[in-house]
């Protein structure tokens, strides 16, 4: 398989650096080919604009699909966009790699979803969740905690871990088609031992070699929830 993993995280040598290269072994030894995007890096401009196109549907006034849409059909993707477009599009398998800050992803993460998955070309025209364009293709979020896993439970401090990844699982990659894989997570990292991020990485290895067996996450599927919807605006 193709495996991208698009890296978020300011330093090389956080665990979340550890956890990325430790894909690239573990990924590699079984045969899959992988492609890193490492967003600090790169200098990635998490900021969405006129920057993200060399075409211009409207150059007075600027709405970010309708310049998407037109890029898509006139090869007007910046550079940088078009080569982060290509990785996504040739991949069997997308990872995130993040620390939770703020309880979602960090901006430059964000802001490579807010550049990249584009309109025309990711989404839209009717595709979209059971019918997206990047259905087929799996994804996983692979993250790390501040907090410990009690306190990310339904009756913790934080709430419930499933709640805040919903608008990431849902929102994000079953909105464009991707098949959903449970998250990896590396909990509260900062305040255990060398033998517990051990044993977190053995943990990530087993994860990473079952990518194309691991049951997904279920959601409710446009098809399911469409009549009912219909139904209720008749009533």
């Amino acid at each position: 398989m193709n495996v991208f993993i698009v890296h978020a995280h300011p330093e090389p040598q956080s665990f979340n650096g550890a956890l990325t290269r430790h894909a690239q072994k573990v990924l590699t030894a079984q045969g899959h080919q992988v492609v890193v995007s490492d967003l600090h890096a790169m200098g990635w401009d998490p900021v969405s604009d006129r920057r993200n196109f060399v075409t211009r549907k409207d150059p007075t006034f600027f709405k970010q699909q309708q310049e998407e849409l037109h890029a898509g059909a006139h090869d007007g993707f910046a550079p940088e966009i078009k080569a982060e477009l290509d990785k996504l599009l040739r991949c069997d398998v997308l990872i995130f790699q993040f620390p939770i800050w703020w309880f979602s992803l960090p901006a430059i993460l964000k802001g490579w979803v807010d550049r990249v998955f584009a309109m025309g070309t990711i989404y839209g025209g009717g595709r979209w969740f059971d019918t997206g364009v990047l259905r087929g293709k799996r994804a996983m979020l692979s993250l790390t905690t501040g907090g410990g896993e009690p306190q990310f439970s339904e009756d913790g401090l934080f709430g419930s871990l499933e709640q805040l990844l919903l608008p990431i699982h849902h929102g994000i990659f079953r909105f464009t088609g991707l098949d959903v894989l449970p998250p990896f997570v590396a909990w509260s990292v900062a305040h255990v031992g060398e033998e517990a991020r051990a044993r977190y990485l053995e943990a990530y290895g087993q994860r990473l070699v079952s990518l194309e067996t691991t049951e997904l996450l279920r959601f409710p599927s446009f098809s399911e929830f469409e009549p009912k919807t219909l139904t209720r605006k008749r009533a």
